[in-house]
């Protein structure tokens, strides 16, 4: 039976199979970034003392390896260490996170909401409105790549599927769709900066607005959500078995189907309590020198003001006034011990991320300090120039090439900074507009994020599925991230290549050929 069984897999079951015995095969996620530390201080040294360099094609200035097998090298790998840890950004926005999602999962509050929003809801439906939701996220910044995964991972659960799943899910769709999205944000503000500047070393009169990608982008988010559903419902759930035992040792009860008295009376506190708090939070976004705007330009919406800089404190604050609210409201908490014991253990689910951390905090540092990852951008840029392609060929080679820069480097600006000097011009000069050339880059910004090793929320989703899963390495994680990237990519390169062949508007000003 066992034998027949094999037998039926077919080529994407056994490719999945293939990439997570190789997944499972790799060192524990620790010992594997020590290991690329190591690495990257060697690599630096040998580099760094051939002079290995390359010019910014933004600056103009010289970028070279440096090499980090020196005294001066030792002494700040050794010195700066915990500053390192200290000052990993994702770390700090996990921790301040748990304090919110640890209440309001552990309340029940999350389960309780779905089952009285969802209800009979078919399965694809519920997974079509996690992965639309998780695409755009990225309009709350960086809280979807912390927020979204538990939640999906609750979600599925009430549907008796595996929560592991779920965060995969998730963060496919969070991560692999990053650059789509319904309204304008601050990925499109910070992508078009560049991209006016640099049409303007060919046209000093080019002027757009930020929205000029924003007609394929609403069109992507729709797109990507049916796929990534299609390729989940008919393939990533066969994937993820889960019996009744094994959720009820995530302290799940299916059989909990309706919603009693109790937990209806929390919803309503919960309802009442979030009522309080938006309230609360528009008082303080309004007016003419609203509390949380920049004191400058006194906006709420300006990149650096207290709303946007504290979005990741919002989330947090807004979960765990719903959660405490429906816990109080349904007699789970009796007084604020009750409360604070649900956020102790959170933190407590958490802690093979937090000493994870620590390593991949010194590792990424590493690479920065030596300029590899730049140096490596602008090579293989200058490579894709020298294959003197074409058109809509030239449009893909830009996708590839963002794709493997976006593994190399995590900040989307600085990525972009050194691309766009490049292919806006060149393009430009071929007659194409730099809208499609900003949303060529911004498609292969996104569809690596979720295979990158070097992606800042690559150890916040492993630290998730860890919670549920112990057994599962960064491999295997990314081996089931290899299904979603793979099919945004085609679906996405599909999508503007019938754009640019019926030559359809990108956005409000942004067309695909030069007037």
């Amino acid at each position: 039976m066992e034998k027949n069984e094999v037998q039926k897999k077919g080529f994407f079951d056994k490719a999945m199979d293939f990439i997570e015995k190789i997944g499972n095969a790799m060192p524990d996620p620790v010992s594997l970034f020590i290991i690329l530390a190591i690495v990257v201080v060697i690599l630096s040294a040998i580099l760094g003392s051939m002079g290995y360099s390359a010019v910014h094609p933004g600056t103009g200035k010289t970028i070279q390896v440096i090499n980090l097998l020196t005294k001066d090298g030792f002494r700040d790998m050794y010195s700066k260490a915990v500053s390192n840890y200290s000052g990993f950004a994702p770390l700090g926005m996990v921790l301040v996170c748990i304090i919110g999602a640890a209440v309001a999962e552990k309340s029940g509050f999350l389960v309780t909401m779905m089952k009285e929003v969802m209800g009979d809801a078919k399965s694809w439906v519920v997974t079509f409105a996690i992965i639309f939701v998780a695409i755009n996220a990225n309009l709350a910044g960086d809280a979807g790549f912390i927020v979204m995964p538990p939640l999906a991972a609750v979600i599925y659960m009430g549907m008796g599927r595996s929560p592991v799943l779920g965060m995969i899910v998730a963060y496919a769709g969070v991560a692999g769709g990053f650059s789509a999205n319904i309204m304008l944000g601050m990925t499109d503000a910070l992508a078009y900066g560049f991209t006016e500047n640099a049409a303007r070393m060919i046209d000093p009169n080019y002027s757009a607005t930020m929205a000029i990608n924003w007609y394929f982008l609403i069109a992507s988010c729709f797109v990507l959500s049916i796929f990534g559903t299609l390729l989940t419902e008919k393939f990533m759930v066969k994937r993820f078995p889960v019996s009744k035992e094994e959720l009820a040792k995530y302290n799940f009860d299916e059989s909990e189907g309706k919603v009693t008295e109790e937990q209806r009376r929390g919803l309503k506190w919960a309802a009442v309590g979030f009522v309080v708090f938006v309230i609360a939070l528009v008082a303080a976004c309004i007016g003419d020198d609203p509390l949380l705007a920049d004191p400058k330009t006194h906006s709420v919406l300006t990149n650096g003001s207290p709303f946007m800089s504290g979005i990741i404190l919002t989330v947090t604050v807004a979960l765990f006034v719903v959660g405490a609210c429906y816990g109080f409201g349904c007699g789970r908490y009796k007084n604020d011990r009750d409360l604070f014991a649900d956020i102790t253990a959170g933190f407590k689910d958490m802690a093979s991320y937090i000493f994870m951390c620590f390593f991949i905090a010194q590792f990424t540092s590493y690479f920065a300090w030596s300029n590899l990852g730049i140096v490596m951008a602008i090579k293989g840029a200058e490579f894709l120039q020298s294959m003197q392609f074409t058109g809509a060929p030239l449009l893909i080679g830009l996708i590839f090439v963002s794709c493997i820069v976006n593994i190399l480097i995590g900040s989307a600006s600085a990525k972009w900074a050194i691309l766009a000097p490049i292919f806006v011009p060149m393009l430009m000069l071929m007659g194409f507009d730099p809208a499609v050339t900003q949303v060529a880059y911004r498609i292969g910004d996104s569809i690596t994020n979720p295979l990158s090793p070097l992606f800042p929320y690559c150890p916040v989703i492993l630290g998730f599925v860890r919670r549920y899963a112990p057994e599962m390495g960064l491999g295997s994680v990314i081996a089931n991230m290899v299904p979603f990237s793979v099919t945004y990519a085609v679906i996405w390169i599909i999508q503007l290549l019938v754009w640019i062949f019926l030559d359809i508007p990108l956005g409000p000003g942004g067309g695909i050929f030069l007037n």
